[in-house]
C-alpha cells in the first residue's frame, strides 16, 4: 500500500487574525505587572474601597436562602424560555409594571446568557426575521466594543460570511463639551436613516463615556423612531446601578413603551447584583399587538402576538445553547419577590453608586487642587461605571509606562478602581501626561 501524503497545511490555515479584547488584554497586562503601586482603570466591574470584589449583602443574603430551600430540582433543566417567575419580575423591573398591568401581553421575554446573549440573540432575531428587512444597525460612536462584533455576526447565513444588515454609526459623543452629541445625533438619523432601521441607544450609563441623553432629548429620540419608523434597541446594564434608582435609569425605556413604539431590550444583571460570572440576563421584545383578541366567531389570535416571537426566540435559543443557566436568575428572583430583600438589594445599589459618585468629585478635586490643564468638569457630568476622562492614547501609554496607570487607549476609565488611597497617584500622572505628552 502506499504511503498516505500528509497535508501541506493545517485545515485551520486561513483563520483570520482577530485583535485580542482590548478591556480583557489591559487587564492581564495589569496582572502581570509587578509595580506595588499599579492601578487598574480598565476592567468594568465594581470594586470597594479597598480595591477587592464585593458580593452584594443582599445577594448573600438570598444565597442562604435558596441553600436553606434545599431543593431537589435545583440542579433541573429550564424550559427553553427561562425561569418565567424571574422573567416576570425582570419586565417588571423595566417597564415598571404591578399585578394589575395589561401592557405587560406587548412584551415577549425571554431569559439570556447575561446582557451579551440578550444582545446577541436579539441581533439575531431582528435580522432574520423583521419584514420588511432592516438594511442599518445604527451603533453609537464610541459604543461598548462588543456592539460592532455582535452585529457584524448577526444574520449570517450559511451560504455568506456577509451580514445581512449593514452597519453604520451615529455620532453620540462630543468630545469638547464631554457630553452626548444631540445635535449631529439627530441630523445623522433624520438625514439617512431609512424605514426598519435599528438603532442601539444605551439605557443609562452610556458605555463607554458616561454621557447620557436629557429627558427632552429622550422624548425627542423616540419622536424620530417613531416619525421614521426605526426599531430601538436598548442596551440596558446599569439600571439601578448608574444612579442608585431603578426608576430614574429607567426612565427612557418606559417612555418608549409608552409611546408604542415596538423595540427590545437587553438587559443585564451583571453590575446592579454583581452576578458577573453567573451570566444572568434577559431579552424583552415589545410589540404592539396583544397576546390575542375576542371577535364574533372566538378567541382569534393576532398576527405577529407576542406568542409568535417568543416562538421565534426559543427556536433560536435552542439551537444556540437550549437553555440560560439557573442559579443566577434564582438570586434575582429571590431578592426581587422579597420586599425585604428587595429593600436590601436598593441599599447595596445606593451604597454602590454613591461610592461612585464620590470618586468622581474626588478625581475632580485632585484635578483642580493640581492645576491640570483643560476642563474637567465633564467627570461630574458623566454617570456610572465609565467617563472619558479625556487622554488621547500616547498619554494612555505614557500615563501606564510612568505611573502604572491602566486605561483603555480611548481614555476610558472605570471609576469604581478608583478609591481613596490611589485616585492622588492618578490624577498626579493625568497632570503629568496632560502637560507633558501630546
Amino acid at each position: 500500500m502506499g504511503s498516505i501524503e500528509e497535508p501541506q497545511s493545517s485545515l485551520f490555515s486561513n483563520l483570520p487574525t482577530i485583535p485580542p479584547d482590548e478591556p480583557f488584554s489591559v487587564n492581564a497586562a495589569y496582572q502581570e505587572d509587578t509595580h506595588p503601586k499599579k492601578v487598574n482603570l480598565g476592567i468594568g466591574v465594581y470594586r470597594t474601597s479597598e480595591g477587592n470584589p464585593w458580593p452584594l449583602r443582599v445577594v448573600e443574603d438570598a444565597e442562604k436562602t435558596i441553600y436553606e430551600m434545599k431543593d431537589h430540582g435545583r440542579h433541573e433543566y429550564l424550559s427553553i424560555q427561562g425561569d418565567q417567575v424571574f422573567l416576570r419580575l425582570a419586565a417588571d423591573l423595566v417597564f415598571n409594571f404591578d399585578s394589575t398591568t395589561k401592557d405587560r401581553e406587548r412584551i415577549a421575554s425571554i431569559q439570556t446568557v447575561s446582557g451579551t446573549g440578550a444582545n446577541r440573540l436579539g441581533a439575531e432575531f431582528l435580522s432574520r426575521y423583521i419584514h420588511p428587512r432592516p438594511q442599518n444597525v445604527w451603533i453609537p460612536d464610541p459604543t461598548w466594543a462588543n456592539h460592532h462584533t455582535i452585529w457584524q455576526l448577526a444574520g449570517t447565513s450559511s451560504s455568506s460570511s456577509t451580514p445581512s444588515i449593514k452597519i453604520k454609526t451615529y455620532p453620540y459623543y462630543d468630545s469638547n463639551t464631554g457630553g452626548f452629541n444631540y445635535n449631529q445625533t439627530m441630523k445623522k438619523l433624520s438625514s439617512e436613516a431609512k424605514e426598519n432601521d435599528i438603532i442601539i441607544l444605551h439605557a443609562c450609563a452610556h458605555n463607554p463615556t458616561g454621557a447620557d441623553p436629557s429627558i427632552e432629548q429622550w422624548e425627542n429620540i423616540a419622536q424620530l423612531c417613531k416619525e421614521r419608523h426605526l426599531i430601538p434597541f436598548f442596551d440596558l446594564a446599569y439600571q439601578g446601578f448608574a444612579s442608585g434608582d431603578v426608576d430614574k435609569d429607567g426612565w427612557a425605556i418606559r417612555h418608549f413603551f409608552q409611546a408604542g413604539l415596538e423595540f427590545c431590550v437587553a438587559q443585564s444583571f451583571s453590575k446592579n447584583f454583581g452576578l458577573y460570572g453567573q451570566r444572568v440576563g434577559a431579552l424583552h421584545v415589545v410589540t404592539k399587538a396583544p397576546s390575542a383578541t375576542i371577535t364574533s366567531t372566538g378567541h382569534d389570535k393576532d398576527p405577529g402576538t407576542t406568542e409568535d416571537v417568543l416562538a421565534t426566540l426559543c427556536h433560536l435559543v435552542r439551537g444556540e445553547y437550549s437553555m440560560a443557566p439557573r442559579g443566577g436568575a434564582e438570586i434575582v428572583r429571590t431578592v426581587l419577590s422579597n420586599d425585604g430583600l428587595r429593600q436590601k438589594w436598593v441599599e447595596d445599589l445606593r451604597m454602590m453608586s454613591s461610592r461612585i459618585l464620590g470618586m468622581r468629585r474626588a478625581l475632580f478635586e485632585e484635578l483642580v487642587r493640581l492645576g491640570t490643564p483643560g476642563d474637567w468638569t465633564h467627570i461630574l457630568r458623566q454617570i456610572g461605571m465609565f467617563t472619558y476622562v479625556g487622554l488621547s492614547e500616547n498619554q494612555v501609554a505614557a500615563i501606564r509606562e510612568r505611573h502604572h496607570v491602566y486605561m483603555l487607549r480611548s481614555g476610558r476609565i472605570s471609576i469604581s478602581g478608583l478609591n481613596e488611597s490611589n485616585v492622588r497617584r492618578v490624577a498626579m500622572g493625568i497632570d503629568d501626561v496632560v502637560r507633558t505628552v501630546s
